[in-house]
């Protein structure tokens, strides 16, 4: 019943920056911790930035402190992510995660529910 649908990907230069979106169906938000996830070619998923369903509290990887925005619509159970400033090492696929009434952490085993991935491309 559960699904997430990322969207919002593409090709863009150093600098720039994408808005990237998490579409949750058979689940709220105001139950489910969310969070993203990405993993480049040939490397292991690294954890970007989760949102906590209990307060609304975040944490983000250090890499992205200052450059990725956690944002949460629970009235359209969307979930964005706002990348500024794009490195080249911000290549990856972005995945969106759930898992019912966690904390905030940046494990993928921790959560139940994942999206197909968005591709996110930073090249001049």
């Amino acid at each position: 019943q559960v699904q997430l649908v990322e969207s919002g990907g593409g090709l863009v230069q150093p600098g720039g920056s994408l808005r990237l979106a998490c579409e949750a169906s058979g689940l709220r938000l105001d139950s489910h911790t969310i969070a993203w996830f990405r993993q480049a070619p040939g490397k292991e998923r690294e954890g970007v930035s989760c949102i906590n369903y209990q307060d609304g509290s975040t944490q983000s990887a250090d890499s992205v402190k200052g450059r990725f925005t956690f944002s949460r619509d629970n009235r359209k159970n969307t979930v964005y992510l706002q990348i500024d400033r794009l490195k080249p090492e911000d290549t990856a696929v972005y995945y969106c995660a759930a898992e019912f009434r966690g904390f905030c952490a940046l494990e993928a085993q921790r959560y139940d529910y994942w999206g197909q991935g968005t591709q996110v491309t930073v090249s001049s």
